[in-house]
Formats: structure tokens, C-alpha cells, sequence
């Protein structure tokens, strides 16, 4: 039954969010054959649907990897500072070539936060924190650091507008033809579905690894590409979506445990109803006009992160 309720509220927070916009759209509208309805619905609210629970997904999976890689519970995308280096990357990418398209903004925003995450987990081995609590937030002030230095590059070459629309992710502009990079998603999370007992022995340590025949900096390697494309699709597509990383595994071990390969699929379950939840508040919570998902999501997954980070986090499984 507890692997059955992801699914039900998924599908119910689908039908809430294809009726739920400026267009007044029924049930029997479509029935009715309105093709203004109909033009609506395939235009703008499935792709819209869609994106939403891609970036979920993705973002949701993203996280638990960089747990079980990182070996701390409270790693994520967004307190990783992977995030923030895709960030910087898509302003290089759009300093050194101004006219390009996305697909080449998506791959300099990998190169970088493949990079930076690589060298965030080298520090942190480094520096070898006794506290688990202290890991994120050495990296929210590492990202920190990566931000200020993009905000910097952004306002001495007047791009600062564009630096503050991917701080705050947006569905409202998702639009068919506008989303499609994100299904480059499914085949990563076939990939972490794949790697999933091999992430699991690496969070058991290298010396582990390496006695139970596993690879660990090949895997920890594949593991970044994973997390590091799946953000970098998001940020040039939809924008930042903080903390879903973070909270969204937390909840699924505190329920399954922390067997990866069976809590994958709820994860990502969970993931795309959790941002699709938070985007509905979005667009009723000052309806007809809409607040930005990135504000939604950050409220919400900021102050669950609080709870887990100050009760200790998620118990161990048994």
C-alpha cells in the first residue's frame, strides 16, 4: 500500500494541474471538441505537466545520488553547489558566444558543474567534517561564493536580468517546443536505475568498494555526470528548483528505508509530485497571476530541510 500512495497523489495532482490556469478548461470542454480548449491544453498545460515532473524527477534522483556518493544524507544539487556552477556556466556560455542555442548552453552549464561538484567532493574529503550537518552547509557557502562571483561577471557585462530569471525557476514560459532538452532525463534515470547497487557500496567508503570489487572513483565519476546534466537541463529550461534534491530522498528513506534500487521509483514518484504540488500553490496562491516555482519550492523545501536537519535527519534502516 505505501508504494501505491506516490502514484495516487501523482495522478490526482495531474488532473488538478491540467484545469488550473487563466483559460477556464472543463472536462466537457474537451468532450465538446473546443479547439480553442483543445489548442490550450496541448499548447501549453501538457507541456507544462510534463516539464514539471521531468525537472522533479530529475532534481529528486540528482539528489539521492549525491548522497550516497558524497555519503551524507543532507547533499543535494543545491547544497552541493552543483547549481551554482551551472549557473556560472550558462553565463559563460553566453559571454563567449551570444547568440547560443540552448543545447550549447546546456553543455558548457555540464562542463562546469561537473567540475564543480568533482572539486566540492574533493574538498570535503579534504577537510573531513566530523559533523554530517556541517557538509551542507560548507557547500551552501561554497555556492555561495561560485553565486557572488557569477553576479559579479553578470553586472560588469549587464546581464544581471538574465542571472536573476534562472535563480528563480518559472514553469509560466514552458511552452511545446520549449521543454524537449528535459526527456534527455529518462535515459540518465534508466542509468542511475543501472548504477544504483554500485552508488550504494560507494557510500559504504573506498576501502569497501574496492573489496567488494566495485570502481569507486569510476562510479563516483558517473555518478557527477549524472547530476551534473540533469541540472544543467533544468537550470537553461526551467531555471533553479532549490532543495527538492534534499528533502524528497530524506522523506522516501525515512518511509523505505535505504535500499536505493527500491526507493529510486518512489523518489522520483515522489519528486515530480512534490514540484508539481508546490507549483500549483504557485500559480492559486495569488491567482490569476503566478509566483515563480523557485520561490515556492525554496519556502517549502527550506523549511523541511530544517525539520530533518535539526531532528537528526531520516532514522537508519533496519
Amino acid at each position: 500500500m505505501k508504494k501505491a500512495i506516490p502514484v495516487i497523489l501523482l495522478l490526482a495532482l495531474c488532473i488538478g494541474s491540467l484545469f488550473i490556469g487563466i483559460t477556464d478548461i472543463r472536462i466537457e470542454d474537451l468532450f465538446m471538441l473546443e479547439q480553442e480548449k483543445i489548442r490550450v491544453m496541448i499548447i501549453s498545460r501538457i507541456p507544462r505537466l510534463l516539464s514539471i515532473l521531468l525537472s522533479g524527477m530529475g532534481m529528486s534522483v540528482a539528489g539521492v545520488i549525491m548522497q550516497m556518493i558524497g555519503s551524507n544524507r543532507f547533499l543535494s544539487p543545491t547544497t552541493g553547489s552543483t547549481t551554482e556552477w551551472a549557473r556560472l556556466g550558462v553565463l559563460t556560455a553566453i559571454l563567449a558566444t551570444p547568440s547560443a542555442t540552448v543545447f550549447q548552453k546546456m553543455v558548457i552549464a555540464f562542463l562546469f558543474a561537473f567540475g564543480g561538484t568533482l572539486l566540492f567532493l574533493y574538498l570535503m574529503q579534504i577537510a573531513r567534517l566530523k559533523d554530517a550537518e556541517q557538509v551542507p552547509l560548507v557547500g551552501i557557502l561554497f555556492g555561495n561564493v561560485v553565486g557572488a562571483v557569477t553576479t559579479y561577471i553578470a553586472y560588469q557585462n549587464d546581464l544581471i536580468q538574465n542571472i536573476t530569471s534562472w535563480m528563480q525557476g518559472s514553469f509560466a514560459m514552458v511552452l511545446r517546443g520549449r521543454y524537449e532538452l528535459l526527456y534527455i532525463g529518462l535515459p540518465l534515470l534508466a542509468l542511475a536505475m543501472f548504477y544504483a547497487d554500485r552508488f550504494t557500496v560507494v557510500a559504504m567508503g573506498k576501502d569497501i568498494s574496492g573489496n567488494l570489487g566495485v570502481r569507486y572513483f569510476s562510479t563516483v565519476q558517473i555518478g557527477v555526470v549524472i547530476i551534473a546534466l540533469i541540472t544543467s537541463i533544468i537550470i537553461v529550461t526551467v531555471g533553479s528548483i532549490p532543495f527538492v534534491g534534499i528533502v524528497i530522498p530524506n522523506i522516501v528513506r525515512m518511509i523505505y528505508g535505504d535500499n536505493l534500487r527500491k526507493n529510486l521509483i518512489p523518489v522520483a514518484l515522489l519528486g515530480g509530485c512534490f514540484v508539481l504540488l508546490c507549483d500549483v500553490l504557485s500559480r492559486l496562491v495569488i491567482y490569476p497571476f503566478e509566483v515563480p516555482i523557485g520561490i515556492t519550492v525554496g519556502v517549502v523545501g527550506c523549511g523541511i530541510f530544517l525539520i530533518l536537519l535539526f531532528k537528526g535527519g531520516p532514522r537508519e534502516a533496519r
